[in-house]
């Protein structure tokens, strides 16, 4: 596939408008674009006008499964006036190509598209299977990786490349994102008397308290760290003569490898049994978002073929490296903790959910390289 095409892809993903759903958009136009070249996708309609796409190439051979997967949609453009550059456009500028999506991720899935195109068209096949899986809403709430992963669409998978933009760096570690709710309930009197009530705003304060210490002595994580906690959210009282029978506060929290998910909501439970317990108060914990962790040792083989791959595709030397945000990769190792994942995409993380974003056409053509590199390499 010559430079000119692959553009005309990327920029054709880029013109439509997949902000927080319309993936259906997506997901045909790549349904259209493999089976011009002998690949069968299977699109997976759901809600309204919301899609994954599946496409697997291989014969099998071997029970060696590599999945490569991206995101349709992307985050809201917010106010166009702020833009200099039209956000579904897809305007060039020298090496930069902006757009919303163009960094996070149109880049990156289209590059994965590619490279998985030409691999087919060089006649290659290889041992096992590749698994392209393109999902729907993963900048709110992944409903489409949610609903693959019950379907063990990552059961049986050996190792999975996420597309994310990374500056074509090699991202071998990402915290978990956990996000809850504590609900208190009191009971209103008026503020003139308010012993006659049970002030929920008070609930919410000794957990407030608790809360400020629950994780000092969790392990640290050999790749992570510690875990990230923060309330950011407090919600209690419409009349300031009221006593308030309800307040509700949300946090967000950062588990690790050493420290999971699961671990998270028992010591989260064990504060509100706690206070249930030893006060008035009547606590319940809700969770509200629940994405996993991901470590891949650094010397593992995977990491090794990235970062080879990446080396031999980019201008600038690649780095070895970690963040502290999620991506659906954090849903699929829901029930496959043990998954080999690595992050790499095209250009900064930073350029992502910005006024103006871009990414770049030399980093976008460096990791249709480095893909196929990875798929060919994966294998032999």
């Amino acid at each position: 596939m010559d430079k000119e095409t692959q553009a005309k892809i990327l920029k054709d993903l880029i013109r439509i408008n997949s902000v927080n759903g319309n993936e259906i958009d997506v997901a045909n136009y790549l349904a259209q674009l493999f089976a011009q070249h002998g690949l069968n996708a299977k699109v997976d309609e759901f809600g309204e006008r919301r899609a994954n796409l599946i496409v697997e190439f291989g014969q099998g051979g071997t029970d060696r499964i590599l999945g490569i997967t991206g995101h349709m949609d992307t985050v809201a453009v917010g106010n166009r006036a702020n833009w200099h550059h039209d956000p579904f456009g897809a305007e060039t500028q020298g090496d930069l190509l902006y757009g919303r999506g163009a960094a996070d991720m149109k880049s990156g899935l289209a590059a994965q598209a590619i490279a998985l195109i030409e691999l087919k068209e060089s006649g290659w096949q290889p041992s096992g299977k590749i698994r392209f899986i393109a999902t729907a809403g993963e900048e709110y709430g992944t409903p489409g990786a949610n609903r693959l992963e019950e379907k063990d669409i990552a059961k049986d998978l050996s190792a999975l490349i996420v597309g994310e933009p990374t500056g074509g760096n090699i991202v071998y570690a990402t915290s978990g994102s956990y996000n809850y709710q504590v609900i208190c309930k009191g009971r209103s009197a008026h503020s003139s008397m308010p012993e006659r009530g049970i002030n929920a705003v008070s609930g919410l304060a000794r957990f407030i308290e608790l809360e400020a210490s629950l994780f000092d002595n969790v392990p640290l994580d050999q790749y992570l760290g510690s875990v990230k906690h923060s309330i950011t959210i407090l919600k209690a009282g419409d009349q300031v003569n009221t006593i308030p029978d309800r307040a509700e506060l949300r946090g967000n929290i950062r588990p690790t490898r050493a420290f999971d998910n699961k671990k998270v909501t028992a010591r989260l439970q064990q504060a509100i049994d706690y206070l249930n317990q030893t006060t008035d108060f009547e606590l319940s914990l809700n969770v509200l978002n629940d994405w996993w962790p991901i470590a891949t040792d650094p010397q593992s083989t995977l990491v090794k073929l990235a970062l080879k791959a990446a080396e031999n595709s980019y201008a600038k030397k690649p780095q070895l490296t970690i963040i502290n945000g999620a991506t659906d990769a954090s849903v699929f190792v829901k029930h496959r903790s043990d998954l080999p994942v690595v992050v790499l995409g095209a250009d900064e993380w930073s350029r992502a959910h910005q006024v103006d974003e871009y990414t770049t056409w030399s980093s976008y053509f460096a990791t249709i390289n480095a893909y196929r590199a990875i798929m060919h390499d994966f294998f032999d």
